[in-house]
């Protein structure tokens, strides 16, 4: 994917990746938060969904770099300062750090749970110490707080992308938006 002189749109696996990413996001933190409301004999499963859920936002996370560095298109011009258009993109790598972030400290938390992490029932990786459950719930809380954080950040962002379509009505949230097939 090379990038294209002169373009102004994301491709459409940069497209799908961006989409998917927020679908993943969005059910781990909704799983997260009913936690506490969910039957007993269904915690098992929706820990694990929650997990998988983690390792995909990781996994597209890393894929979705990729696609950045390799197929970015040009930055539509705005009438913002050098400091808006600077923290844009603070932003956008704010919420990548959150994407690893949160995902990675709910790893270590299983493991300080003693428990083993399977990741997408393919692979079992024992946790590499004994349970503890001060530290576990240190641990717990850390990721609680960074995934509250990262969707106040998807939110910001979802805030400014309508900001810009609507107000400023530029193509910013257009590049980002599946393309519409014309009648033939």
């Amino acid at each position: 994917m090379a990038t294209l002189e002169g373009q102004t749109s994301y491709g459409p696996v940069a497209k799908s990746l961006h989409w998917i990413a927020a679908v993943c996001v969005l059910l781990a933190w909704a799983i997260g938060n009913i936690g506490d409301e969910i039957p007993r004999a269904s915690e098992a499963t929706a820990l694990t969904i929650h997990m998988w859920l983690g390792f995909a936002v990781l996994a597209i996370l890393v894929l979705r770099l990729v696609a950045r560095v390799a197929s970015h298109p040009s930055s539509d011009t705005t009438s913002f300062s050098p400091w808006l258009n600077y923290l844009a993109t603070a932003s956008h790598w704010l919420l990548y750090a959150l994407m690893a972030a949160v995902p990675v400290v709910g790893i270590v938390l299983q493991f300080a749970r003693g428990e083993a992490l399977s990741v997408f029932g393919l692979l079992h990786i024992a946790s590499p110490w004994l349970a503890d459950r001060a530290f576990a719930h240190s641990l717990k809380e850390v990721h609680e707080f960074l995934a509250n954080a990262m969707v106040i950040v998807a939110a910001l962002h979802i805030a400014a992308a309508l900001f810009h379509h609507f107000i400023l009505r530029d193509r910013t949230l257009q590049r980002m938006l599946p393309q519409r097939r014309l009648p033939q």
